[in-house]
């Protein structure tokens, strides 16, 4: 079982019996979107689902290792005030969530899966966690992260098959979604790490524009890139958390101040059939034969339920881009760890050391050169966004490699954080071996609305909900 806060103790566990909805055998089923409907509707309580959650943790943790801390007293106590209020306090109010270790939690220890930082704890929370809040939601947790978000593995085991990676670097996010430990959770993608675990474990991932949603108090890994998103189990509880998340924050430089739109009814009523650009070219020849299939015959399925499916060539060599985004993050790392690494490279993973390390090699002229083919890329890629209402394409060159020591191929998920631009993953199906394959849309700046229109759609048309086999 996972640490639980000084204040907090796993013997706060309830009896699962104990956990019944009116309306299902067990709340821990719902999605978030389900959850925060029954209990404004006072069909379920808050500590009904907290219970149900709670006692699912208990029973599949040991076997999954998704939490780096616990707060099941805390997270009962807010449960019950959501239950005593008149009128529910925001459109989450109730349901619980998990947070990435990377996210600032006051008093409670946020170590981001690092040595260095084992025993940190923060005095105030990061803005998203703010929000979250306010809008009502219960923090039931923190998730385990990679060492500082970057390559070293967490803990965490893939709930389809515990000798394949979950991914990474919101691993635990990823691992609790999918196994119903949580309905939500909040994640952090600087080059993959949003969509990638969500593809590999059967959930939706989500990275809005970049400044969308406020980070500060989110641990940085490359200022540039650092976007913070979400893990659920459909694409409306993102338009649901994304009503809530989407604000202007002053207090932070990357911010964007741009009014969001009504994305909850974005994804309602009779969704119009969208036009979508199959990238094929690099995805194709980089991808497995499998997942170049499956993906094939998705468009072929999509086209059938009514979509307007044409290839897109966007002109962008995607694996200069890749290369530039590293050379672009490694940089940044470097700047940002210098004061923690420098005196302390033992207590530093092996993967983590080797960015860092590459980021004091690159020179002003790499930066330089990286920055100018970003802008060109970005150009590029908003030039074809006009023709489609998204870009579709796999999420993940593969199916999670079975190979715990590492969190998989990030080159697929890298052009939309490279970028900036938005980007959701929503699960196709299984592969032969069982485990999941995702289907990565992105769209234009700012275009959140229209892009989870479309992937609503493909949501719908597909028909594709995954349940690990836990």
């Amino acid at each position: 079982m996972a640490s639980a806060s000084a204040s907090d103790s796993p013997s706060a566990f309830a009896d699962p019996s104990a956990a019944q909805s009116p309306l299902m055998a067990e709340p821990f089923e719902l999605s978030l979107t389900e959850a925060a409907a029954e209990i404004a509707a006072r069909r379920l309580s808050s500590v009904e689902l907290t219970e149900s959650l709670l006692a699912r943790i208990e029973a599949l943790e040991p076997r999954l290792q998704a939490w780096a801390t616990l707060l099941p007293e805390r997270a009962l106590a807010e449960a019950r005030a959501a239950d005593a209020a008149e009128a529910p306090r925001g459109s989450l109010a109730g349901v619980p969530y998990g947070a990435k270790d990377i996210f600032d939690t006051a008093n409670i220890r946020t170590a981001a899966g690092s040595k260095i930082w084992a025993e940190r704890v923060p005095d105030t929370d990061a803005a998203s966690i703010v929000l979250a809040r306010n809008a009502g939601s219960v923090l039931l947790g923190k998730l385990h992260t990679t060492e500082f978000a970057d390559g070293d593995p967490a803990p965490c085991f893939n709930p389809w098959n515990a000798e394949h990676t979950p991914g990474g670097s919101s691993t635990g996010s990823g691992v609790a979604v999918a196994a119903r430990m949580v309905p939500w959770a909040f994640g952090s993608q600087t080059v993959g790490s949003v969509l990638r675990p969500a593809s590999y474990n059967g959930v939706v991932g989500f990275k809005p524009t970049f400044g969308r949603i406020p980070r500060l108090g989110v641990i940085p890994m490359a200022t540039s890139f650092d976007h913070v998103g979400v893990l659920v189990r459909r694409v409306e509880d993102v338009a649901l958390l994304l009503s809530v998340l989407a604000v202007h924050d002053r207090d932070d430089p990357f911010s964007a101040d741009v009014p969001p739109d009504d994305y909850v009814a974005a994804v309602q009523g009779d969704l119009p059939a969208p036009r979508l650009g199959l990238v094929r070219g690099w995805f194709v020849n980089e991808a497995d034969a499998e997942t170049r299939l499956v993906m094939e015959e998705t468009a072929q399925e999509l086209a059938n339920a009514g979509a307007v499916i044409e290839e897109v060539d966007p002109g962008i060599d995607f694996g200069r881009a890749y290369a530039a985004h590293r050379v672009m993050q490694e940089s940044e790392m470097a700047v940002w760890h210098t004061p923690l690494y420098v005196g302390n490279e033992s207590l530093y993973g092996p993967k983590i050391t080797v960015y860092v390390e590459n980021g004091f090699s690159h020179t002003a002229r790499d930066y330089v050169a990286a920055s100018d083919y970003r802008r060109e890329v970005q150009r590029l890629a908003a030039g074809a966004m006009e023709q489609v209402d998204a870009l579709i394409m796999p999420t993940a060159s593969a199916p999670a490699p079975r190979d715990r020591t590492q969190t998989g191929d990030t080159r697929f998920q890298s052009p939309w954080s490279f970028t900036g631009f938005p980007s959701i993953s929503v699960p196709i199906g299984l592969a032969s071996d069982g485990l999941p394959l995702g289907a990565q849309l992105a769209g234009g700046p700012f275009q959140e609305a229209q892009l989870l229109r479309a992937a609503a759609w493909v949501e719908q048309a597909l028909g594709v909900e995954l349940t690990p086999p836990l």
